[in-house]
């Protein structure tokens, strides 16, 4: 009879001081289970010691795997490259600063023994947010899914339990831009959620700024909708129509009053407006495209210059050791 294994996704990023911490509340976790387990830490290109600290825990506990990226590529491209070396029944990804409370696994393992192929952490509340970040937040997953085709639960993380056919899934597809909670609710499956309280950073700061954020909020909307290109679509027949129906205007008062004095001030006003329009609408557009231009390079998510606890024999595509 196997054993069932349990394999568990996280991603540090400038996390030294976060590491031991984080490592010594997850173990006896997993190791309360009766699972085999692994743990698959991706050091994204980190600048401080979370490379030589995770080594440590590695020389410890052998069952914690190490991919180290030759630079920072994302947390999207950790999370990837972790899932594509996963080898257990179930899949764990969690952040390493502990703002993910680990026990909340038993949970959602009943919750995947029950059938659910996706049990999703969902945030209680965003008390250790600020109120701007906050309320970001609830208006991109207001804007997302009004505007997408899948749905996002509102204040669902990362923090999620996969099952071995949700991994496949998403390990098989090939975009090079990954907005991973749109992937989430894309590849489908049975999916169930569990409530947390999302406890405050053990160290550090966040490596999310708002402007990052915003950037990382439009990401997610120009890889799932169409919409900012349908939307001046009908922005130029609402202005095509009005100006229309100015001429007819200008037409009958001509022929009713005689010609009036030239307006420049709204000639001056109706050239920067509607310039200014087709500037927009033009970067739009060139998101898409700057977007099918990635795809057609088909460069890999992320390069890997050293991989710790592994079998050698196992490898990724453009892996470098």
């Amino acid at each position: 009879m196997s054993v069932t294994v349990i394999s568990v996704v996280v991603p540090f990023y400038n996390e030294a001081e976060n590491v031991v911490p984080f490592f010594e509340r997850l173990i006896p976790v997993l190791t309360a289970l009766t699972h085999k387990w692994e743990i698959i830490a991706i050091d994204d290109g980190s600048r401080d010691e979370t490379g030589n600290a995770l080594q440590a825990v590695h020389r410890r506990e052998p069952n914690v795997r190490i991919i180290r990226f030759s630079r920072n590529f994302g947390k999207e491209a950790a999370l990837s490259a972790g899932l594509a070396r996963v080898q257990g029944k179930h899949v764990l990804l969690i952040d390493g600063d502990l703002q993910h409370p680990p026990e909340v696994l038993y949970e959602m393992l009943r919750l995947q023994d029950r059938g659910a192929d996706m049990v999703y952490g969902v945030r209680e509340s965003r008390r250790t947010e600020g109120r701007i970040r906050s309320s970001c937040s609830d208006l991109f997953y207001r804007i997302f899914s009004r505007t997408s085709d899948v749905a996002i639960p509102p204040n669902a993380s990362d923090f999620r339990l996969l099952s071995g056919r949700v991994v496949r899934a998403l390990n098989a597809l090939p975009e090079q831009t990954r907005f991973m909670k749109g992937l989430y609710a894309w590849v489908g499956f049975s999916q169930q959620a569990v409530f947390y309280q999302a406890e405050a950073r053990r160290n550090g700061k966040s490596k999310w700024s708002l402007l990052n954020l915003l950037g990382y909020a439009w990401n997610g909307l120009v890889s799932f909708s169409v919409v900012p290109l349908r939307v001046w679509s009908v922005a130029g027949m609402c202005i095509a129509t009005l100006a229309l129906l100015y001429a007819i205007w200008i037409g009958v008062t001509t022929m009713a009053f005689g010609r009036d004095v030239p307006g420049y001030a709204t000639l001056a006003v109706a050239i920067f407006f509607l310039g200014g329009l087709q500037l927009l609408s033009i970067g739009i557009l060139g998101e898409y495209i700057a977007r099918i231009f990635t795809e057609t390079k088909r460069r890999p998510l992320f390069v890997i210059e050293e991989t710790t606890g592994f079998d050698p024999a196992v490898r990724l595509p453009l892996e470098q050791v």
